[in-house]
């Protein structure tokens, strides 16, 4: 069994996978208090669904870009849990996760999450020949900008879509496609997945090492000296 999470933004997703089949997912808006409500939200879920932790074999996480407290808490917990439980830890970009769920349309994909001062955190991915591939890496640009290089028709996803999505039909008209709400949010089941595919081409994460993604250092004030 595999155990997903997500903390990267205001809304968190968990999820408890086996091979192609989701047991359980949890995706809720916890705000800013990922580190009080991640762990009672994953008890909740195991004991609603009569699942324990022992019987996980990997943890995924998602890594960022997003919240610098949330990816904070998720990386850490997930860490901690596959310290104890002496399992593999696989870590996805956040931007992917977004994307992932929208793979199967063929169209190059471009997520966005906010990063603040009037930036997004991006990237384009697309499903080719049956493989996903990412076309350009996670990065951080204005909506202006990123407009500007779009050529082809492309999905926008994330849960900033609905604030910018006027400015991207303004600039892009039929060239911008946004799905409906309900689908713009992550699920953790995606995480899994991505996760899943890593570890069978042997690829995973050394817990010791695993670090967020930021792309922006967190705005940390120096102490004045007197």
């Amino acid at each position: 069994m595999q155990l997903a999470i997500d903390t990267s933004t205001d809304m968190a997703s968990i999820a408890l996978v086996e091979g192609s089949q989701v047991l359980a997912e949890l995706t809720w808006h916890c705000g800013q208090n990922h580190s009080t409500e991640l762990l009672s939200q994953l008890n909740h879920l195991l004991n609603q669904n009569k699942l324990n932790l022992q019987s996980a074999t990997c943890i995924v996480v998602a890594k960022g870009p997003g919240s610098f407290n949330g990816l904070r808490v998720g990386i850490s917990t997930a860490k901690g849990l596959a310290f104890s439980l002496g399992i593999p830890i696989v870590g996805v970009s956040t931007l992917e996760v977004t994307a992932y769920q929208h793979a199967e349309t063929g169209l190059p994909i471009c997520p966005i999450l906010n990063a603040g001062r009037e930036e997004i955190a991006t990237a384009i991915y697309q499903k080719k020949h049956n493989e996903w591939h990412q076309l350009i890496p996670e990065h951080i640009t204005t909506v202006d900008t990123l407009c500007s290089q779009i050529t082809t028709k492309t999905i926008f996803c994330g849960e900033f879509i609905p604030v910018i999505t006027t400015q991207l039909r303004k600039q892009l008209k039929q060239r911008a496609i946004t799905p409906p709400s309900a689908a713009l949010f992550r699920r953790a089941s995606f995480l899994a997945e991505l996760g899943q595919q890593r570890l069978k081409a042997g690829k995973h994460d050394n817990p010791a090492t695993l670090q967020p993604l930021y792309l922006r250092r967190p705005a940390i004030t120096k102490a004045k000296h007197r």
